[in-house]
């Protein structure tokens, strides 16, 4: 299995989506790319963590490789728009792929190159290491998922 980190806004929406996705084989929501190691929601809406609202993927690459990955995370959110996903704004809701080794950094670039030469250079999706990953709180897991109406 491999990991897969990516912030394409509020982190509700992408759980549900990618948890749908063949060859996903797990789904969290956390955050990434902040200051320190450990926080809260609560700290992270203030803006001040830098960290962004992730969903970390846990993915067969026999089932669906990472680029494919990529390409979804491309379809289901808005990589022009900066820190904000529709009517959420703050730096917690930016564009970001954070890879975890040199060939997901390769594989990204490529992806975002891609994309970029589709939307005519308005592309504003970031792209880092891994840093400060920690898991969302529990209410955050599979949000959706408890809230809705069956």
């Amino acid at each position: 299995m491999e990991i897969a980190v990516l912030a394409l806004g509020c982190f509700w929406g992408p759980e549900i989506k990618f948890g749908k996705v063949n060859g996903i084989i797990r789904t969290e929501v956390g955050y990434c790319g902040g200051n320190s190691p450990q926080t809260t929601y609560k700290e992270v809406c203030t803006g001040n963590t830098s960290h962004a609202e992730v969903v970390k993927l846990e993915f067969d690459p026999k089932i669906i490789s990472y680029d494919e990955i990529l390409e979804y995370f491309f379809k289901i959110h808005d990589p022009t728009t900066l820190n904000s996903q529709g009517p959420d704004i703050g730096t917690q809701y930016r564009s970001e792929i954070f890879y975890l080794n040199e060939e997901q950094k390769n594989s990204a670039e490529k992806r975002i190159e891609k994309e970029n030469k589709k939307l005519l250079g308005k592309v504003v999706t970031k792209l880092s290491i891994v840093k400060n990953y920690c898991t969302a709180e529990e209410y955050h897991q599979k949000y959706f998922e408890k809230h809705s109406k069956h």
